[in-house]
């Protein structure tokens, strides 16, 4: 082993990333500390960009999605995959050096609300950090993958997960986790990075009011919330994906996420701001204290988590030069704040919404509509729990003065039931009303039709942001809702990848298309870009997944098919082999249930299935469609769905939810819902075609009407 790894420190040259890591490196998560996905390279520029081609392909060796940012440093890629499995790869060529796999417990894959993804390590001296879905910290030896430490980070009674990339602030590695949805309490860490001991924690909501609070900061949130719900449920307030670091302030931001559970009629019933949902709190970064905090969403009840990428930047803002602090977090506004006391400076709508009507500049809370209130009737609200924006990072280029938004544009129902009642485990204690939504026209329509409602309901756009002056700059219309992060370059462009399979260039100032490459494979992933010997490469992850494409079914997105890290150059030609993606449907069993039976069915299913298996059991192929099943699936789906026989593939259980009969009617849904698809299929085209334009014609009805 020791010649491996001395055969590998050779290949890697030096071991420090933060001392000594060339200015051609991609050496942080947003490449900087202040995650700004500025990359200096100019290389490839809109004048070189039509030469780009594909240099190298690896394969990962997985079907569900991947959503990290390469970590490169000094000819070493280093990089995750499903399950926080951990590449590092020849950054010039592709090789594998070496693979860790954390060796996750699938059945733990139920408690991931959004699926089994991982965005990314840090790499500090000779550490390589990872997150992992179960739970813990992993300190991997930066030449073999071996094991330096690894540390338990949650509680494993509660459903926490981590799907983000830890962050490195002084000596120490910094992470958080999720599982607000199931019912946790949220709160942020710092561990010695070369022991692994906890430095210190902070905690986003406060706990049982009956106990001492941890801190000032969380006996100043007691008085936020009110009632026994949150304490018991957990609160919320994860803290599951972005972070940036000032080291002159010696700050570092925290973003925080939603509530559990989302409903703060149900969660918080006196009312109350509930601190610090949905909010950036800046920490001192050397001992984790609180320093300021600002809320986006007082009283979230929309899952509008605050968790979006933030941006450090210094903007000329009315003649003065001002240390900033971005983001456009899920509720719709994009915001500017001072990253050193946390005073709001500007905001305003970057997608259209219906919750709020501004934000009040005297004191920087956004006006509630009529729209935002549930307790009483459903509301249809803009923007969805996808947010205007979702973790996907966007990019801020220097020179164009312009941020590059991921945007999406969609609405959901939200409503208030009767009556609520936590249940412990994977189930999504939203506190919205589930027999309603059961019934909702989306759930209960015929499935096509759905599928054609949705397509204009869920839109997607890349978005160009002036952030002094809060107004669009230009957009790009996509055809999926659900597209990758985004990369900007001293050259003078912009990187995106998007859902129908496609990566592309943008002229930064204009919008304008320049380059398309078919990568054969929805993306969600940001790019990055690197250099050696004095080549410019751009880096990135393909693979379908992530919460939209366990929902939902665009037709126009493309998934399903083998994740891949791809890398390109200028001048290269490699041809990447994209596989066939056809799936044929058998014929399913004879329709058996009732119609008071699939109607239950569907209720259940869209209770405990839909979120990983899709909205009217329409997958988009990240996990299996049911649609598809075998005569023998149908005939152990009992034992599959309530004697967990499939756990060891993170199919678990729900024998503690489920009897008999709720299994047998989920089972007449589905095969009512296949017999619909067969019946489809077999219907002649002219027909198809004149159904599928009576669709998309109430489709882009409902849109405006919404």
């Amino acid at each position: 082993m020791l010649s491996t790894r001395l055969i590998f420190l050779a290949f890697f040259i030096v071991l420090s990333p933060t001392s000594f890591a060339s200015s051609g490196d991609w050496p942080r998560h947003g490449l900087n500390f202040q995650e700004t996905r500025e990359s200096p390279l100019g290389q490839i520029n809109p004048q070189s960009v039509a030469n780009l081609g594909l240099a190298w392909s690896f394969d990962t060796g997985t079907r569900r999605g991947l959503e990290a940012s390469p970590i490169v440093i000094n000819g070493v890629m280093f990089t995750t995959g499903d399950w926080s499995r951990v590449f590092a790869n020849n950054a010039l060529s592709g090789e594998l050096l070496w693979e860790f796999d954390p060796q996750v417990d699938r059945a733990w894959g139920a408690n991931a609300c959004c699926d089994v993804v991982n965005r990314g390590v840090a790499v500090e001296g000779d550490h390589v950090l990872v997150g992992t879905i179960d739970g813990r910290l992993i300190a991997l030896d930066i030449a073999t993958g071996e094991v330096i430490w690894d540390v338990l980070t949650i509680d494993r009674s509660k459903p926490y997960t981590i799907t983000g990339a830890p962050r490195i602030v002084h000596d120490t590695v910094i992470i958080g986790n999720g599982g607000a949805e199931f019912g946790v309490r949220g709160y942020v860490s710092a561990y010695d990075i070369e022991t692994g001991e906890m430095r210190w924690r902070f905690y986003t909501v406060p706990g049982n009011p009956a106990l001492p609070p941890e801190n000032a900061a969380m006996e100043k949130a007691q008085d936020t919330w009110t009632g026994d719900v949150f304490w018991k449920v957990g609160g919320g307030g994860t803290v599951w994906d972005s972070m940036a670091f000032d080291p002159e302030l010696d700050l570092l931001y925290i973003g925080v996420g939603n509530g559990s559970p989302w409903n703060r009629h149900i969660r918080s019933p006196g009312g109350g701001s509930n601190l610090y949902l949905s909010s950036i709190v800046a920490l001192d970064a050397s001992s984790g204290e609180y320093v300021w905090h600002y809320q986006t969403t007082p009283g979230d009840t929309w899952d509008y988590t605050a968790t979006q990428h933030m941006i450090l930047a210094d903007l000329e803002i009315g003649g003065e030069l001002r240390k900033i602090i971005m983001q456009a977090p899920k509720n719709g506004f994009f915001y500017v704040l001072d990253r050193a006391t946390g005073e709001f400076i500007s905001a305003d709508t970057y997608v259209p919404i219906t919750w709020a009507s501004h934000i009040d500049p005297e004191n920087g809370r956004p006006v509630e509509t009529e729209n935002a209130n549930h307790r009483e009737e459903f509301q249809i609200t803009k923007p969805a729990p996808f947010g205007g924006h979702n973790w996907q990072p966007m990019a801020y280029n220097q020179t164009t003065g312009l941020v590059y938004i991921p945007a999406m544009e969609n609405a959901s129902l939200y409503s208030t039931p009767e009556s609520f009642e936590h249940v412990e485990g994977h189930y999504l204690n939203l506190g919205q009303d589930d027999e309603f939504a059961a019934e909702s026209p989306m759930a209960t329509m015929n499935p096509t039709l759905a599928t054609a409602v949705m397509r204009h309901l869920l839109r997607g756009r890349l978005l160009a942001w002036d952030p002094i002056e809060q107004e669009e700059r230009w957009r790009v219309e996509h055809r999926t809702a659900w597209n990758g992060g985004v990369l900007t370059t001293a050259g003078g462009l912009v990187f995106q990848g998007d859902g129908t399979g496609h990566f592309s260039a943008y002229n930064a100032e204009t919008g304008d298309r320049l380059w398309q490459y078919n990568v054969g494979n929805g993306v969600i992933a940001p790019p990055v870009s690197y250099e050696i010997d004095g080549e410019q490469y751009i880096a990135l992850m393909v693979g379908w997944g992530g919460s939209v494409p366990l929902l939902f079914s665009q037709s126009e997105a493309i998934g399903g098919r083998e994740g891949r890290l791809l890398a390109f150059k200028l001048g290269a030609n490699e041809v990447l082999d994209i596989e066939p993606h056809v799936r044929i449907q058998p014929e399913p069993p004879a329709r058996s249930g009732d119609t008071e039976s699939v109607q239950r069915g569907g209720a259940l299913f869209n209770t405990y299935c839909m979120r990983c298996h899709g909205v009217n059991v329409q997958g988009s192929g990240v996990i299996a469609d049911l649609r598809y099943m075998t005569k023998g699936s149908h005939q152990a789906f009992d034992d599959i769905v309530r004697k967990g026989i499939f756990s060891a593939l993170g199919m678990v259980s729900f024998a503690d939810e489920l009897g008999e009969q709720d299994v047998q009617d989920i089972q007449n849904y589905i095969i009512e819902v296949a017999n619909h698809k067969w019946e489809d299929d077999q219907s002649s085209e002219a027909w198809i075609n004149t159904r599928n334009w009576f669709y998309d014609m109430i489709g882009t009805a409902a849109a405006w009407f919404l």
